[in-house]
C-alpha cells in the first residue's frame, strides 16, 4: 500500500476550504487563477473555442472563468463542425443571474458583417455574394451572412429577362449604397462589367470608321430600330437599314440576343452615336433586275402599302412599283385605292416607266384590259339617241357626271333633267350613287365626251302646253311661294308659271298670299323660255275700252298681249253706262235709217 503524503490539518480551518491560507499566499494563487483568464468586455467580438457539442447546444470556452452555451441553430452554416474549431462569438452579459457567461453566434455575425461591409464600400473592395433568390427588381444576394438587394439593371450591362438562371450561383459584387436606418444593402455586378468594357470601348472608338464591317449582339428591339451592342459600344441598326424589302417591325427579321454582322454607316465622335446597317452588306436588289424588264412588260408582285394616291407593287424584296389611283381603272372618276386593292394583294401589272438609275418604277393594272373608249362597237352601242341606264359619281352646280359603264362617263346638263320643273341644283333631282335613265344626245370619241339628256327620254311637254295655255285662258293655280318682285305658281300639269306683285290683288282688296289657289289668267307664254306670265287680277278687272275696240277691229280675233307693256285697268261704271248709251242710240238710228228706205222703196 502506497504511502500518503503527510498532510498538515493545522492548516485547515474549520471554518472552511481556505480559510487557513495566509495573506501571501491567497495573493499568490490568485496571481496564479488571474494569468489563466482572459479578459472580456461586454459588447465584444472574441474567438471562442468549441469543447463540447450536444444535440441542443455547443459548449464554448473563450478563457473566462466560465464556459458559455449556444444553440445549435446558429451553427447551420457549419454542418461539419467539432470539438476543438473556433468561432466568433458576441459577449452579451459576462454574468446573468446563475453567473454564467452569456454569448452569441449569430450576433457576432451580424456586427462582423456589417464591419466588412462598410470596410468593402469605403475601400471599393470586389466582394463574393451567394445568390439565394428571385425578388420583384432583381436578385437577394448573401454578403458576410447579410442580404443584400442587387437591382435587376445593375446585373449586367445588357437586359436580363430571366433572372431565376442566377439563383444558386455566386457572383462577385461591390456594395454601391447603404441605408443604416434600414439596414440595407445594394450591390452591383454591372459596375465591374463596365470598368472592364471602358477600356475595350475607347479601343473600339478609337478604330472606328465608316464602311468597316463589325459584329454585334441584338441588344434591344424597338418600333423604330435595333439596338447592336459591338462590345461595350451601343450601335443603332434604324429599321430602314436592316433589309432591302418593307418591313413593319424589327423583329420580323431580327431576335434578341442573336449575333449578326453590320457596317458602319456614321458615328458621332462627341455624343458616341453609331448608326449601323445590315442590308447595305447586300447587293441593291434593283441591279439584279432583268435586262428585258421595260415599259409594257407585264410583272407580278404583293401590295405592301397603300397611300392616298397609290399603291406600291414589291417585285421582289427592294423593288416596288407606285400604281397611282388614275391607273387602277378607265373610270374618270377617281377613287380611293384601298376600293381596289389591299395589302397582301397579289396582282399583275404593267410597267409604265422605268428609271433604273433612280431606281423608280410607275404601273397601271388598268392597261390589262381594253380602253373602253377604243372598242370597235362603241359608235353603235352609244349613238346619238341610245337610252341607257348610269350611275350618278358626281355632281356640280351645272350637271351630273354619270358612269355609264367602268370608263364610259357622261354629262346630263342641269337643263336637261326635267321639262317642266326649274331645277336649281342637281343635288335637287338626284343623289350620289343614284341610278337614272338617259338618252346620249352627243357622243365626241376623239374628246371621251358624252352629252346625255333625262328629260329627253319623254316628248316635250311644251308642244303640248302652247296649246292648252293660250294668252287670255283662265287656270286655277296655287301660290307655291312669294318674294320682293314676284310670286311662283303651280298649274296644272304640275309646271310653274310666274306672276307679279301687283297682278296678285283680289276684288276685295286684299293680297293673295303663298298657298291659296285662285284661277289666274295668262298674260305671257314663251315656248324656248318655258315661262308663263299669269295674273289673278285680270280675272276679276272689266277690260278697258280701247281693249274692247281694237277686239272689234280684228274681227274678233285675239290679241296678243305684249310682254314689254304693261296691261293697263278697265274703265270705271260712268264709261260702261255712256258706252251703253251710245250702242243704244246707234242702233235706234239704224232702225230708224231702215224705216225711211223701206217707206221710200213703197212710194
Amino acid at each position: 500500500m502506497a504511502q500518503v503524503a503527510e498532510f498538515d490539518w493545522d492548516k485547515v480551518s474549520k471554518r472552511g476550504i481556505g480559510s487557513g491560507y495566509s495573506a501571501s499566499e491567497k495573493a499568490d494563487l490568485e496571481k496564479l487563477y488571474s494569468e489563466t483568464l482572459t479578459e472580456v468586455a461586454e459588447k465584444d467580438v472574441v474567438m471562442a473555442t468549441v469543447v463540447g457539442i450536444t444535440d441542443r447546444e455547443i459548449l464554448l470556452n473563450i478563457g473566462f472563468k466560465s464556459d458559455g452555451l449556444v444553440s445549435v441553430s446558429e451553427f447551420r452554416d457549419l454542418p461539419n463542425l467539432k470539438v476543438g474549431d473556433q468561432v466568433e462569438v458576441f459577449i452579451e452579459k459576462q454574468e446573468d443571474a446563475m453567473g454564467q457567461l452569456v454569448i452569441s453566434r449569430k450576433k457576432a455575425r451580424v456586427l462582423t458583417a456589417w464591419n466588412n461591409i462598410e470596410k468593402s464600400f469605403t475601400e471599393d473592395a470586389i466582394i463574393d455574394a451567394f445568390v439565394k433568390r428571385r425578388t420583384k427588381g432583381g436578385l437577394i444576394v448573401d454578403i458576410y451572412g447579410i442580404e443584400a438587394f442587387l437591382p435587376g439593371s445593375q446585373i449586367d450591362v445588357k437586359p436580363i429577362r430571366d433572372f431565376d438562371i442566377f439563383v444558386g450561383k455566386k457572383m462577385e459584387v461591390k456594395v454601391v449604397k447603404i441605408n443604416h436606418t434600414n439596414d440595407n444593402v445594394v450591390v452591383s455586378h454591372k459596375i465591374l462589367i463596365e470598368k472592364d468594357l471602358e477600356t475595350q470601348r475607347q479601343v473600339i472608338l478609337n478604330n472606328l470608321e465608316k464602311g468597316q464591317v463589325l459584329e454585334g449582339v441584338v441588344k434591344n428591339i424597338t418600333n423604330f430600330g435595333v439596338f447592336i451592342d459591338l462590345g461595350g459600344v451601343d450601335g443603332l441598326l434604324h429599321i430602314t437599314d436592316i433589309s432591302w424589302g418593307r418591313i413593319n417591325h424589327p423583329n420580323e427579321l431580327l431576335k434578341l440576343d442573336q449575333r449578326i454582322k453590320v457596317v458602319v454607316l456614321d458615328f458621332d465622335e462627341d455624343k458616341k452615336r453609331i448608326s449601323l446597317g445590315m442590308k447595305q452588306l447586300e447587293s441593291h436588289p434593283w441591279d439584279s433586275l432583268a435586262e428585258g424588264l421595260s415599259v409594257g412588260s407585264k410583272v407580278k408582285g404583293k401590295i405592301v402599302n397603300i397611300a392616298d394616291y397609290g399603291a406600291f407593287l414589291e417585285l421582289k424584296p427592294g423593288v416596288e412599283g407606285l400604281i397611282h389611283v388614275s391607273e387602277m381603272s378607265w373610270s374618270q372618276h377617281l377613287r380611293n385605292p384601298s376600293d381596289f386593292l389591299k395589302i397582301g394583294d397579289e396582282i399583275e401589272a404593267v410597267v409604265l416607266t422605268l428609271d433604273r438609275d433612280e431606281r423608280k418604277m410607275s404601273l397601271g393594272i388598268k392597261q390589262l384590259t381594253e380602253d373602253p373608249w377604243t372598242k370597235q362597237d362603241l359608235l353603235s352601242k352609244y349613238g346619238v339617241g341610245t337610252t341607257h341606264s348610269g350611275t350618278v359619281r358626281n355632281m356640280t352646280n351645272f350637271g351630273i357626271f354619270l358612269e355609264l359603264e367602268e370608263g364610259i362617263d357622261g354629262l346630263v346638263h342641269v337643263s336637261d333633267l326635267s321639262w317642266t320643273k326649274k331645277i336649281k341644283h342637281p343635288s335637287d333631282f338626284v343623289k350620289v350613287g343614284d341610278s337614272l335613265d338617259v338618252v346620249v344626245l352627243e357622243l365626241d370619241v376623239e374628246n371621251r365626251r358624252l352629252a346625255l339628256s333625262h328629260k329627253h327620254l319623254e316628248e316635250n311637254p311644251w308642244d303640248t302646253f302652247e296649246h292648252i295655255f293660250t294668252v287670255g285662258s283662265e287656270h286655277e293655280c296655287t301660290i307655291i311661294s312669294k318674294n320682293d318682285k314676284q310670286a311662283t305658281l303651280e298649274l296644272p300639269y304640275g309646271i310653274e308659271g310666274y306672276a307679279l306683285l301687283k297682278h296678285l290683288a283680289k276684288a276685295d282688296g286684299t293680297v293673295a298670299e303663298a298657298g291659296e289657289k285662285l284661277p289666274f289668267q295668262v298674260l305671257e307664254f314663251h315656248k324656248e323660255e318655258k315661262k308663263i306670265m299669269l295674273s289673278h287680277s285680270k280675272t276679276w278687272e272689266a277690260p278697258k275700252e280701247d281693249e274692247k275696240k281694237d277686239a272689234k277691229k280684228k274681227g274678233g280675233k285675239e290679241a296678243t298681249a305684249s310682254s314689254n307693256e304693261e296691261k293697263s285697268t278697265l274703265g270705271d261704271l260712268d264709261a260702261l253706262a255712256a258706252l251703253k248709251e251710245q250702242m243704244v242710240e246707234g242702233e235706234k238710228k239704224k232702225l230708224s235709217n231702215k224705216k225711211k228706205e223701206s217707206e221710200s222703196v213703197s212710194e
